[in-house]
């Protein structure tokens, strides 16, 4: 019997055009945040409460959808640069597929590029993107269990923001137990809990959203 692995060969590629686009958005000091959730979780709301908040910061959104514009035209209408990346039925986006998005931002506009990924908890964890840092969404309706079933998203995150604190009084999730949880995954994981709604924690966000550019713009040398 003849066995084929084709997924090492698969993910290598992509791992090259993944460290090409890093590169070229460290010569550009444009820091590429890979954001990845569930449907529903809150991506398109947060990403909009940190428009309003950074308004002279010059933020841009790269949208990936199976399809429609939606999400797009309300990144457009807070006046931020938002490119529509139709995914075709993938799940996910990979490195190549980034950097066609990327190209499409009018150069020199944005200093902090979101990659608001495709809404799905196991493929956007599988590949590398190109982006600096990884970020996941999890919401308060969606249950403090979710680092047991999905526990690669947690472990290649560099940060996890638990959205929909005022949802609290509703639902029963435990925001100490999905830290612990979490922090068994991934010690190094920074954890903002946040609403977007009421602006609570988005400070802490916020600080560390900008902290992380200043860092990345340093290291290529603006």
């Amino acid at each position: 019997m003849k066995v084929i692995e084709l997924h090492a060969s698969v993910t290598a590629g992509n791992d090259r055009e993944a460290a090409a686009l890093r590169e070229e958005m460290r010569r550009q000091g444009t820091l590429l945040i890979n954001l990845m959730s569930s449907p529903g979780a809150g991506k398109t709301t947060l990403l909009s409460r940190i428009i309003r908040d950074l308004p002279e910061t010059g933020i841009s959104v790269l949208e990936a959808d199976i399809a429609s514009t939606v999400d797009a035209g309300r990144i457009e209408a807070l006046g931020a640069e938002a490119v529509q990346v139709h995914t075709d039925g993938m799940c996910h986006m990979d490195a190549g597929m980034t950097a066609e998005a990327v190209r499409a931002l009018t150069p020199g506009r944005s200093r902090l590029a979101f990659l608001e990924n495709v809404g799905n908890l196991i493929c956007p964890a599988e590949y590398d993107t190109g982006a600096a840092l990884s970020v996941m969404i999890l919401s308060v309706p969606e249950g403090d269990d979710k680092p047991l079933k999905y526990p690669l998203i947690f472990q290649k995150s560099d940060a996890l923001v638990i959205t929909k604190l005022d949802a609290l009084p509703y639902f029963d999730f435990q925001v100490e137990k999905c830290i612990q949880r979490a922090k068994k995954l991934n010690p190094k994981i920074c954890i903002f809990p946040v609403s977007a709604k009421t602006g609570e924690g988005m400070a802490e966000l916020e600080r560390w959203l900008l902290e992380s550019l200043k860092d990345w713009q340093e290291q290529s040398g603006r």
